[in-house]
């Protein structure tokens, strides 16, 4: 069995207003993560512009996927040699923007991923500023040797987005968030990228914003739920490696998705 393994490195920050000063940031942390040896590096929702409370400020300052944002991923790609995941305020044809997560290396834009399921909950109206995504989207791709799917916070409390992209052929689920502080929800959001992993016996790799507004805890969990490395809740980066062998391993042992009865269909 091969001992090939994926280092991927979870880069917490706190994206505002500035979009020069997010694309700096991403570049800093880009560095820091290569250097540490990350080929797979993430980032988390809304890290090209954030604005909290949301506002029409999002239309103004949503980009394409061959704008600024989007070129700096593919060229700090090239420069580490490495696949940075990142979510981007996408431009869209109405007063409505997208939120997308897109992951870029040296060729270009690997995958696109929109959010398909919109906060609104706990108080918020996601979609009073946001287009959902299509359900259709493939938004998977590969490195180092393991099969990557993208979803997006608020569809981590929807189980079959995960087990949709398991179906696609996913070893690793990334969830880059905004995961907004509240009563429980440091328990809600650890407890879910937990689940995700062991139903679906993948590794979890999230990507979420500091305090004060995310409850940070970035964290990259392996397919038997074990947290192999993480961040607290401020900026900083943390690193850890991805073994097809584990989830080989953790699959022969567990063969949930062997023996599941029910598949998932849109609704």
């Amino acid at each position: 069995m091969s001992d090939s393994h994926l280092t991927v490195a979870v880069c917490q920050f706190a994206p505002d207003a500035d979009r020069a000063a997010n694309r700096e940031r991403v570049a800093a942390l880009t560095a820091d993560a290569a250097a540490r040896g990350a080929t797979l590096v993430v980032f988390p929702e809304y890290s090209s512009y954030f604005v909290d409370p949301m506002d029409d400020t999002l239309a103004a300052n949503a980009e394409t996927l061959d704008g600024p944002f989007a070129t700096v991923l593919r060229r700090l790609a090239a420069q580490h040699g490495v696949t940075v995941v990142a979510g981007l305020v996408e431009a869209g044809e109405g007063s409505r923007v997208g939120n997308t997560v897109i992951a870029a290396d040296a060729g270009g834009i690997r995958a696109v991923y929109r959010k398909q399921h919109l906060y609104d909950a706990f108080g918020q109206t996601e979609s009073d500023w946001i287009e959902p995504g299509a359900l259709d989207a493939d938004a998977v791709f590969q490195a180092g040797g393991l099969t990557v799917g993208l979803m997006t916070c608020y569809d981590l409390r929807f189980p079959e987005v995960a087990r949709t992209l398991i179906d696609r052929g996913a070893d690793v689920l990334v969830v880059p968030a905004e995961w907004v502080r509240g009563p429980l929800k440091e328990h809600h959001w650890q407890t879910l990228l937990t689940a995700r992993a062991i139903e679906n016996t993948a590794y979890v790799v999230s990507a979420d914003h500091p305090g004060p507004i995310g409850v940070g805890l970035s964290q990259v969990i392996d397919p038997q739920g074990v947290v192999l490395a993480g961040v607290g809740s401020g900026e900083g980066v943390a690193v850890a490696a991805l073994a097809p062998a584990v989830i080989a391993r953790v699959r022969d042992t567990n063969p949930a998705l062997r023996l599941r009865r029910y598949r998932v269909v849109p609704a």
